[in-house]
């Protein structure tokens, strides 16, 4: 008898070590299907900039990526309908169909951004089923604008803290593209927000004096070389040279079939150069579309004061303006 219960003992045991391991597998195997789900690297190479999870509640141009997810999803919402729900805005941002009225009102209305459906569907499809890196200060601003809700019970899974990424233990491509991001992160957080409070021409001013500085900042920051070139530079010194004409010439067959661009990679014997496409949206054509028709008068004066020989107007949105170069040591 004695030995038959210590028999099924050990059998338990062992069962319940074996299905413990199987749940910490699938955790972790659910974790690093995540990291690695396209729509992640997508939404902070597409929205990052504007839905930053780093940036301080003061200092933001939009609200973080977070937040959507808990005002897009109750517990009825299907993947089907989040997608859908995304896709729809996506297509036409506009102040009527807001489902988060606290923000346009602060931010106004995001700009139109038209991003490749797939592209959307994947962000969408990484958003609904996985954590969402969150800011400090998010939880407590949540709770207080849901009550009693303490942040669940709208979206599937709580949000995450973000972690700082060691930046050069990335692959190449990766790595670049971060250097970039982060810096246009900068740019536009700056920008947006002048052209948000000041208005257009204030941006322009704040372009012509600022945009080198903080981008030199950011090279000393990453300890790369950062410039931002164009085959019709508003500013002579950001002309193209010849081999970033031909990325440029890559970049916009690319945009133009409505493909999700990937960072261009050069190595040499020591040094590693990451190319990427800076592309327009609505809120560019104020300074960079059509003269008299999305550029208004006092904005054409204001360029043709600052830039005299300026080649960067008659854009349209998602059109290629120039490319990021960036270098760095391997």
């Amino acid at each position: 008898m004695k030995s038959f219960i210590l028999t099924t003992l050990v059998f338990v045991l062992m069962f319940s070590c074996n299905n413990s391991k199987n749940k910490t597998y699938s955790a972790f195997d659910k974790q690093k299907e995540g990291s690695e789900h396209p729509g992640k690297k997508l939404m902070e190479t597409n929205c990052y900039v504007c839905h930053s999870p780093t940036a301080s509640e003061e200092d933001r141009i939009g609200p973080p990526m977070i937040a959507i997810k808990k005002h897009y999803i109750t517990d009825n919402t299907s993947k089907s309908d989040f997608v859908a729900a995304i896709q729809t805005w996506i297509k036409n941002p506009n102040e009527e169909d807001a489902k988060m009225y606290g923000a346009v009102k602060r931010f106004g209305v995001m700009p139109k951004t038209p991003y490749p459906e797939e592209t959307i569907a994947q962000i969408a499809d990484y958003m609904f089923d996985n954590d969402i890196a969150q800011p400090e200060w998010f939880e407590d601003h949540y709770n207080k604008e849901r009550g009693m809700h303490k942040g669940k019970g709208m979206g599937n899974g709580m949000g995450k803290r973000q972690v700082q990424t060691n930046f050069q233990d990335l692959p190449y491509a990766e790595r670049g593209l971060k250097y970039a991001l982060t810096t246009k992160a900068v740019l536009g957080k700056n920008l947006m927000g002048t052209i948000q409070k000041k208005g257009t021409l204030e941006a322009l001013a704040f372009c012509n004096a600022q945009a080198y500085p903080l981008t030199d900042s950011m090279a000393v920051v990453h300890n790369a070389k950062i410039k931002r070139v164009s085959d019709k530079p508003r500013n002579i010194n950001n002309q193209a040279n010849t081999e970033e004409l031909q990325h440029i010439k890559t970049f916009k067959q690319v945009i133009a079939n409505k493909e999700e661009p990937k960072p261009i990679v050069k190595e040499t014997n020591n040094k590693v150069k990451v190319y990427y496409p800076i592309t327009t949206n609505a809120m560019c054509l104020q300074c960079h579309g059509t003269p008299n028709k999305t550029i208004n008068k006092a904005t054409l004066e204001k360029l043709t004061s600052l830039y005299p020989k300026d080649k960067a107007i008659g854009y349209n949105i998602n059109e290629v303006r120039g490319i990021w170069s960036i270098t760095f040591d391997k």
